[in-house]
């Protein structure tokens, strides 16, 4: 996990945890040592976050009052809402986990009358989760070498069960419910290729970055012809 990852965890849990909270249950939610948790806290006040307490007490964060609160309309609580459970559909528990972190950031930060709203919203999501073979490799890896713009190195089983080595530039993931699939530009081919995720097998980085290009070829990618677009891997 970053720095910036972690620091962000450590905030949104001082947000929703019943305050006073222990060094030993923010220690948890982080996955972090208490001693690393101390040192994360000193930064957060470095950085200008009121938090109050000590090792031992607790803690407890304060918001910043000179802030003005976010609101939302009723409809758009009900939309933040759905659309945060839908990400549980997607059979990506870390992409749900941030989801559902992102929103009690959120929530913490309405008025009192539209944080009850959304406690109690009246629209609910109901559909079964995707059925798909889940990812054999570190999904972390994959989202910092799209975030990155860097290259990286698969072992891939195609359709035909064939096994192959390349390097890509990872351009986009997209879900659907049956299909977890990566948009890249393969080096080998020099052009687009697409990949479904659970059939790579091993993923390593390639040390290529390739930046600013990726706005460019997804750009690219989406204005030719769907007839005209390459067929996975």
């Amino acid at each position: 996990m970053s720095r910036t990852d972690r620091l962000m965890r450590l905030m949104d849990a001082l947000r929703r945890l019943p305050a006073p909270v222990t060094a030993a249950r923010l220690a948890e939610e982080t996955g972090v040592s208490r001693r690393q948790l101390y040192r994360d806290i000193a930064t957060l006040r470095a950085g200008g976050a009121l938090i109050d307490g000590e090792a031992g007490l607790g803690y407890a964060l304060t918001e910043d009052p000179a802030l003005p609160p976010q609101s939302f309309s009723r409809l758009e609580i009900e939309a933040l809402l759905l659309a945060v459970s839908g990400l549980r559909t997607l059979g990506d528990p870390e992409l749900t986990r941030a989801g559902e972190d992102a929103l009690a950031r959120i929530i913490a930060t309405l008025p009192e009358s539209q944080g009850r709203h959304a406690m109690h919203t009246t629209m609910r999501l109901f559909r079964e989760p995707a059925q798909r073979p889940s990812p054999q490799v570190d999904m972390a890896l994959l989202r910092e070498a799209l975030w990155e713009e860097r290259s990286l190195v698969i072992d891939y089983l195609d359709l035909q069960d064939a096994a192959t080595t390349r390097e890509i530039w990872p351009l986009g993931l997209s879900y659907s419910d049956n299909h977890m699939m990566l948009l890249a530009h393969c080096t080998l081919r020099q052009d687009f290729r697409t990949f479904h995720v659970p059939r790579i097998r091993a993923m390593r980085p390639g040390g290529t970055s390739f930046r600013p290009r990726r706005v460019a070829l997804v750009r690219d990618y989406i204005s030719r012809p769907c007839a005209r677009r390459p067929q996975p891997g």
